[in-house]
Formats: C-alpha cells, structure tokens, sequence
C-alpha cells in the first residue's frame, strides 16, 4: 500500500504513464521536475478551489506544456507554446481521446504565458497557468501549505532552479525571437539578446499599407445644412 500523500498522487492511467516516458525521454531533469511540480501544485489549487477538473487532462498538460522548447518538438515558426499543444494533439489523437478533450489541453498548453485570460476558461485550463505561475514566480505560494510544498519539492528539486529555468526557456526559442512578440517572453529575450528591440503595435499600425480614406468636406443631407437651417423661417 502506498504511503504518498493523495496530494503527491500522479495520474496512473495508461495515458498518464505514457505522457511521463515521453516527458522523461525528451526533457532535462530541470524540465521533467518543473512539469511535475506544476501538476502537483495545479492540482492541488484545483482542490482547494473545489474546481471540477479532470486529472488525467491537466497532468497530459501539465507533461507537455514546455516540450515546445525542446528541440524533438521546436518548429522554425511557431510559438514555443503552440509546438507543446501541438504534440499534445497528436499524442492524445493517436489514443482516440476525444476531440473536445484534446481541444481542453491544446488551448491549457498554447495560453499557459498568457495572462488575464485563462481564468475564464476551462479549469484545466486556468489550472495549468496557475500551477505554471505558482512554480516559476511563487504566484499564490502562500496557499499551499509549507509541509505540501517542501514535499513537492523534495519529491521534485529546484537546485538552482530561477537561473538555469530562465537559460533553458531562453533556449528554447532563441532560434525564433520574432514569435515572442506580445507575450511575456519579449522581457527574456530583451535580456539575452543585445540590442533585441521587439515589434511596436504603433510602428506597425503606422505602416500599414491599407490607406487611410481620403479626407474631405463633410456632406450634409439635403435640407440638414447650415444653409437650410437658415432659411428655414
């Protein structure tokens, strides 16, 4: 009989075990511990809110949320977080899982960086950029109470974690700069890469190459000019 807390609990479907072998094959331990500690603490805010989310759907999350830095599943062009939901995709849709659940992990893993939305949607959804927040800012850590916390983390170590996270995240999408633009990891490449300056809405607004419409003389109706409203006694 198993003596680990039901809070260290780790999905053990068939489906979850074959997410963990596939994030032990292709991840750092850096990366595997981190993905292991978000679940737990995600899971662990789903409770305590009394949310009701599905464990196996949020650990698939929670295992290939940040695959999309490593390079067996970095693309040339796309977000670092679409990469991740994309392989989460392909993995669930080769286990006949449905659509509408598969949608749930892929919209968790592509808005995982992306604030004031996720909150709204779904909660696996919302648990996973908690969970996410909670590991790599100490977002809402005084929630979790201590004993909880320094199990997951001796279960899971975060040697040297701030430092080496913020290279390997850097790492992940160095190669593609560009696809930062308008999310939270335009601050990391602005402190990796000299003399990064990211895209401007307002340069890109200005350059636009839809004309503006021409500007004329306002025309009145007939009998709603000044002209008419004059003589109109």
């Amino acid at each position: 009989m198993s003596t680990r807390s039901s809070a260290l609990a780790i999905p053990d479907s068939s489906l979850a075990k074959e997410a963990t072998t596939i994030l032990r094959e292709y991840s750092s331990d850096l990366l595997f511990n981190h993905s292991m500690r978000v679940y737990l603490f995600a899971a662990e805010q789903g409770r305590q809110q009394g949310l009701p989310f599905d464990t196996e759907l949020l650990y698939v999350a929670a295992a290939f949320h940040d695959l999309g830095l490593t390079k067996r599943f970095a693309s040339p062009n796309d977000r670092f977080e679409v990469d991740g939901a994309n392989a989460a995709r392909q993995f669930l849709s080769s286990h006949n899982v449905p659509e509408h659940q598969i949608y749930t992990v892929w919209e968790a893993i592509a808005l995982h960086t992306t604030p004031g939305i996720t909150q709204y949607m779904k909660p696996e959804v919302a648990l996973l950029y908690s969970g996410v927040g909670l590991d790599v800012l100490g977002r809402g850590i005084e929630q979790i109470p201590d004993a909880l916390r320094e199990q997951i983390v001796a279960q899971y170590p975060r040697q040297n974690f701030k430092e080496e996270f913020l290279k390997a995240y850097f790492a992940g999408f160095a190669h593609k700069p560009e696809t930062t633009y308008g999310t939270v990891n335009v601050g990391v490449c602005e402190r990796f890469i000299p003399g990064f300056k990211d895209l401007n809405a307002c340069e890109l607004m200005a350059a636009s190459p839809f004309p503006d419409s021409p500007v004329t003389a306002p025309v009145h109706p007939a009998g709603d000019g000044p002209e008419s409203a004059g003589n109109s006694h």
